[in-house]
């Protein structure tokens, strides 16, 4: 019998992770660039199965910073290797350095055509929650699987919600509100035009640097425009990110926009509450709540100080499940890690505010007002 070996492959292996690479794929493959950089020290781990001390396979987990989510972002196998149970191996591998770091899941995509890799991911508990059209190179469907890492613990996710991605810096608040009532209604349409309209209706004009971002009032108003109910926990008065703004004159354009989208709340009943949204307030409203977006900062997530929405697709007991609109943390990861993201409760609740005054809020979508 062979004996098998996994360890954390270093800067020497290069060249033996190339050739697995070159023996294992026609397209898709990895850069040594890619490797190298992936063997540094990071949010990821790449290890090596050595058989009698010959490399004959690896595995790469990614792990998203400030989140209880892990992905296989690849994993290979010489072919002179296979049939023996070395890929379980490294697979298994795979997990316990995700449960290690706490991951409450395991996420990947395979090919839709690769029917022994499908099977083995079956067999040891995965499951299929969505499809992506033209993945691959080749125009190859992507099948994305999970698997539940911590028994008992989280809600797994059993069809994709639906997901979209900002396509400007600016309009993350558009996107997880686009999220929010496409999620509630199948029918409401959501596009780029769509996307920029509503920042356009919500903006607050100015903000430190760039373009505005988007108020929690204006991304109230917006749905509750659209015919959609909309209720905004906000824990203090005033207008928001104003102390985030040093010129005057700008200040007095935010003033008086937030004037505005204040006046036009009114017409609106009960669609903005002022609340503490302590740790007990957050669990209650996200308990009574199916569909939230999230005032948070992104510090936790990828240590930069700056307001960010996300949408709230799902909490439980521990975690709060978010669907990021930014996919631009890193290279490597893909749409699979920013949608339906366990972070835990009390994480969460910490990342959930913005700036020296701690502004929080949290604003509650739902279903369409019947006429």
């Amino acid at each position: 019998m062979p004996v098998n070996h996994i360890r954390a492959a270093v800067q020497s292996d290069l060249d033996s992770l190339e050739a697995i690479e070159q023996r294992c794929f026609s397209g898709d493959k990895l850069s040594r660039r890619s490797f190298k950089s992936l063997i540094k020290a990071g949010a990821h781990s790449t290890s090596i199965l050595l058989s009698d001390g010959i490399p004959c396979g690896y595995s790469i987990v990614l792990f998203r910073t400030g989140t209880s989510l892990a992905r296989l972002y690849s994993i290979a196998l010489d072919p002179a290797y296979r049939g023996q149970g070395f890929a379980q191996q490294l697979l298994t591998h795979a997990e316990m350095q995700a449960r290690e770091r706490d991951c409450l899941f395991m996420r990947l995509e395979v090919r839709i055509d690769n029917p022994a890799a499908i099977a083995l991911y079956e067999k040891l508990g995965y499951a299929t929650f969505d499809s992506i059209d033209d993945y691959y190179e080749d125009g190859c469907t992507a099948l994305r699987f999970e698997k539940r890492l911590q028994a008992e613990t989280g809600s797994a996710i059993t069809e994709a919600p639906t997901y979209y991605r900002q396509t400007t810096e600016f309009t993350c608040g558009p996107a997880a509100l686009m999220m929010a009532m496409r999620n509630i209604d199948p029918n409401y349409p959501i596009s780029r035009r769509e996307e920029l309209q509503l920042w356009r209706e919500a903006t607050t004009i100015f903000m430190t640097t760039g373009h505005g971002g988007s108020s929690p009032h204006g991304l109230a108003l917006a749905a509750l425009k659209r015919g959609f109910g909309a209720r905004l926990y906000i824990n203090r008065s005033g207008t928001p990110f104003i102390d985030s703004v040093r010129s005057e004159e700008k200040r007095q354009v935010i003033e008086l926009v937030h004037q505005d989208f204040s006046e036009q709340l009114l017409n609106y009943p009960d669609s903005v509450e002022i609340n503490p949204l302590g740790p007990s307030q957050f669990r209650e409203i996200l308990e009574r709540h199916s569909h939230v977006i999230a005032l948070i900062s992104t510090w936790a997530l990828n240590r930069n100080r700056a307001p960010h929405w996300v949408y709230v697709s799902k909490s439980d007991e521990h975690f709060v499940y978010i669907s990021d609109p930014d996919t631009n943390d890193s290279r490597w990861q893909s749409e699979t890690d920013f949608m339906h993201v366990p972070i835990s409760i009390n994480a969460f609740t910490n990342m959930a505010s913005f700036g020296r005054d701690r502004l929080r809020c949290l604003l509650a979508i739902h279903p369409q007002i019947s006429e």
